[in-house]
């Protein structure tokens, strides 16, 4: 959807439900502009608010891609549509399904008789005599808009942490072109406009949080798993951003603290491991008492080493332990910590488990009050598998990074 409309000249702003990397990264392809995350507890309402209403000011169309089901998680997609007063066009993969179509339907409707639930779509259809069973399995008065056939030149690839990232896949834009195209022939494309109103909310002033400090920001098919969020939030704080590519072989740039975020380090090792130069780079940062802050694959990387495939990788070594990739999902869900500089909210996700002696400085908490990953803090090196949303606690975050 958001390639058509941005193919059709409208100026399309589209956000993702939930604390998600991967989805954002194809969204920002499709619409040509940034994707922001929206979750009410993580992001918070306020900060919801005002990124719609800044949206709302510049776009022609707003779309927001849902988290998992509907109603799933707490809060869920329908809460926050809810809470908006979004519009929600439940789209159901139909595969292996005829008049079941529609009791689905039903149920999603009324399940929660508040929600703004507009009409229905479907997935993974065989063909038109298929996409006519669906439509005419529709309850009286639900609205049909229309199908998308099962087409594997569309589909995107996956592997353990999610999608493929949008920039290793060098025909994504066509597969995005196709996909528009499958969709310019069916209902949804005459749905607009819905018209729904945003206010901006009063929002803390951080300006000059960061005035005169630079930020190295390591960005790379290794390192990618960015807030852009928390990037406007460092620009608006006064910080002057630098980015530098390890995967590339950069050494570390001129700066007072570093920023390591999370990505596929594992995928990369052969690269990081020769790029001896950075490393150097990082330890004299570190005993030279300036501010780093790793989350997750940044994390790994400051270990001493990392176990991928059979084989033991020598790393940064600034964190004594190492890390292992497993098989299963090792950590899921939104988090909290309680930090010295402050509250910072987040969200945690990986296939890897690290041993190591050094003790936490502190255990985050997940929502439902269950122990959440460990934090950990050397001189001013703070390491975890959270990523965290600055935004969530700008004073906390500028603490972590002035120097």
């Amino acid at each position: 959807m958001a390639r058509y409309h941005a193919r059709a000249g409208r100026r399309v702003r589209v956000f993702k439900c939930g604390p998600d990397f991967l989805d954002p990264m194809i969204l920002e392809k499709a619409s040509g502009q940034p994707v922001y995350q929206l979750d009410l507890w993580m992001v918070g309402e306020d900060l919801c608010a005002d990124l719609l209403w800044r949206a709302a000011g510049e776009a022609d169309l707003i779309l927001v891609e849902g988290v998992m089901g509907l109603f799933d998680g707490q809060p869920s997609a329908a809460d926050l549509a809810r809470l908006f007063q979004l519009p929600v066009l439940v789209v159901i993969n139909a595969k292996a399904m005829a008049q079941t179509f529609g009791a689905m339907a039903l149920g999603m409707a009324i399940y929660q008789p508040d929600l703004p639930v507009i009409g229905f779509m479907a997935n993974w259809v065989a063909n038109p005599n298929h996409a006519a069973t669906l439509a005419n399995s529709l309850p009286p008065g639900f609205k049909w808009h229309g199908y998308l056939s099962r087409d594997e030149s569309v589909q995107l690839p996956s592997r353990h942490l999610g999608l493929v990232q949008a920039q290793e896949l060098a025909d994504l834009d066509a597969r995005l072109d196709r996909a528009a195209d499958a969709l310019a022939s069916q209902p949804i494309t005459s749905l607009l406009p819905i018209e729904t109103d945003f206010c901006r909310p009063r929002l803390p002033n951080v300006r000059g949080l960061l005035a005169g400090v630079t930020v190295a920001v390591a960005r790379d098919a290794a390192f990618s798993f960015i807030y852009q969020a928390n990037l406007d939030l460092l620009a608006l704080m006064g910080a002057k951003v630098v980015f530098f590519s390890p995967v590339a072989g950069a050494r570390l740039p001129a700066a007072d603290s570093v920023y390591l975020p999370g990505g596929y380090p594992e995928l990369f090792l052969r690269e990081l491991v020769a790029n001896e130069g950075l490393r150097e780079d990082l330890r004299a940062h570190q005993a030279a008492g300036r501010p780093i802050l790793a989350e997750c694959g940044g994390f790994l990387y400051l270990l001493e080493t990392l176990v991928s495939e059979g084989r033991a990788w020598p790393l940064v070594g600034l964190v004594p332990g190492r890390g292992s990739m497993t098989e299963g999902l090792r950590g899921l869900g939104l988090t909290r910590a309680d930090l010295p500089e402050g509250s910072l909210r987040g969200h945690a996700f990986h296939h890897s488990r690290i041993e190591t002696g050094l003790q936490p400085l502190v255990k985050a908490s997940r929502p439902d009050g269950r122990e959440g990953e460990s934090v950990y803090r050397l001189g001013r090196l703070t390491a975890s598998y959270v990523h965290w949303y600055w935004p969530s606690n700008p004073g906390a975050a500028a603490a972590l990074l002035r120097p």
